[in-house]
């Protein structure tokens, strides 16, 4: 897969401060919300999106095993572990590096949106060292059926992987969603943190023993793709997964390990990447917290391509560019347009807090930027999302006066149980999709796919590239919120 770099068109937008005001505590608050909206599972007495009920309570049982919980990853009611346990990681990220411009109340709940997550993953690793379970529900079923997840009668088969089949990608990024979210825990809650990392540990030891893709093997490539294939690979994730526990272990194997595959397995190629798919850009931003601040020069070379990164974004450098709409939003082809932007724009954010911190300049040649000069850049998405772009409209649902009413999501879409308690089939959902009436149930806070390369949005439930939430776009948005909601300099 080719690096998607762009020469960019200049513009002033990007540059120019925005004229809409923002609520960034309404928003932070309203991106943690929406993961409530997408629990699997038996629901606690604290569920404050009420119109969700109990879902998916006998997942598992094919293969004898508990795997109820976890979260819907966007608009169906499959449980994808690979883009969960990234959501995960990004969450566990946000409350690690921006935490600490959290209010008490968000920062707790953000934890709670985190352990949802990772209790679930520790049921899927809880069989290793010999089995791995992939995903619960059977998508092509799910997506012949529009039925909220409280209803469903679509088959809840699980996917399991057994030694020595591969699963390096899926395994190490459970092993980095685990170790990040041991660091996230290590205050609030030790125990828990250390079963995380244990755990975490172990499961990285399945991904480099049994090298390979979990989509490489027969059974689990017909379940999981088109839909969540590792079309970049598992290598990344191997990194990936290294590089968490380096920072939750501070263990030199891990620095080793980073050092000796770093070249070998693509860290300096298709670095302008980052999401469920390819964690290539966060590898390089992550581990040159560790060159900034203890001049861990071994890794310098992850340092170096990160700073490449990061003088992509800026038009004023020689070189490749990263591509933004003529309304200001940086822009990647893909079938979700905001899960690039909101990644993208939180490795931009971690990245000039990690100048900041060691009193650094980013340097692109011959030229030098302050940090804050990403952060405008970062600045400008946040505002475009909630508002500040061409459509003037939100694209946070139930953020502001303005946001689509009729998104591609299930659950929102269709009456709530305790509504009406008598379950949908197939074609009376069916018929709802078609609805022309608003969404019912309000999705608060989901971020959805957003609009096309034109800074143009049709909208419709039917248009799920534009209107579908996903868990990962929302994740990274949560710090990118914590960030400027704290920073009055940017507000």
């Amino acid at each position: 897969m080719k690096p998607s770099i762009y020469f960019v068109t200049v513009f002033i937008l990007l540059l120019l401060p925005t004229a809409i005001p923002h609520d960034y505590s309404d928003a932070l608050r309203k991106s943690i919300l929406f993961f409530e909206g997408q629990r699997s599972g038996r629901l606690p007495k604290q569920q404050r999106m009420t119109w969700r009920s109990n879902s998916a309570l006998n997942d598992g049982r094919n293969l004898k095993t508990d795997l109820v919980g976890g979260y819907y990853d966007a608009g169906d009611n499959v449980k994808f572990h690979f883009p969960m346990a990234f959501t995960a990681t990004m969450l566990a990220w946000s409350s690690i590096d921006f935490g600490r411009y959290m209010s008490q109340n968000d920062f707790r709940h953000n934890l709670v949106a985190l352990k949802w997550a990772t209790d679930y993953l520790l049921k899927t690793v809880s069989q290793l060292p010999d089995r791995i379970f992939v995903q619960v529900g059977e998508a092509q079923a799910d997506h012949d059926c529009w039925e909220r997840p409280e209803d469903m009668d679509t088959p809840r088969t699980a996917f399991a992987l057994d030694a020595p089949y591969p699963a390096s990608d899926l395994a190490g990024e459970i092993a980095a969603a685990l170790a990040a979210a041991s660091i996230a825990f290590k205050q609030a809650n030790p125990k828990y943190s250390t079963i995380l990392l244990n755990k975490a540990v172990q499961t990285f030891q399945y991904a480099d023993s049994h090298r390979g893709s979990y989509t490489e093997n027969p059974g689990v490539k017909q379940a999981v793709c088109p839909f969540y294939c590792s079309v970049n690979g598992y290598k990344d994730e191997l990194l990936w997964g290294a590089a968490w526990l380096r920072r939750a272990t501070g263990e030199d194997y891990y620095l080793t390990y980073l050092v000796t595959n770093g070249q070998v397995f693509g860290a300096n190629f298709n670095y302008f990447e980052f999401g469920w798919d390819n964690k290539v850009g966060g590898v390089n931003v992550l581990i040159a917290k560790e060159v900034f601040e203890k001049n861990v020069t071994a890794l310098a070379a992850y340092k170096d391509t990160a700073e490449k990164m990061m003088c992509a974004f800026l038009p004023e450098t020689n070189g490749p560019h990263m591509t933004y709409t003529p309304g200001g939003l940086l822009y990647k082809h893909g079938s979700s347009q905001l899960q690039n932007t909101a990644a993208l724009s939180f490795l931009l954010l971690t990245y000039a807090d990690y100048l900041t911190t060691s009193s650094q300049p980013l340097n692109c040649g011959n030229l030098k930027f302050q940090p804050d000069s990403l952060r405008r850049i970062v600045k400008r998405q946040v505002d475009y999302v909630l508002g500040d772009n061409p459509m003037k409209l939100s694209y946070m649902i139930g953020y502001g006066e303005q946001y689509p009413r009729l998104i591609h999501h299930r659950g929102s879409s269709i009456p709530s149980f305790t509504v009406h308690p008598t379950a949908f089939g197939c074609s009376a959902g069916w018929n709802i999709f078609a609805s022309p009436n608003p969404n019912p149930n309000i999705l608060i806070g989901a971020v959805i796919g957003g609009p096309d390369a034109d800074d143009k949005f049709i909208g419709g439930r039917t248009n799920a590239s534009e209107t579908e939430p996903t868990t990962y776009i929302n994740a990274p948005f949560v710090g990118v919120f914590a960030y400027f909601k704290s920073n009055p300099k940017f507000s």
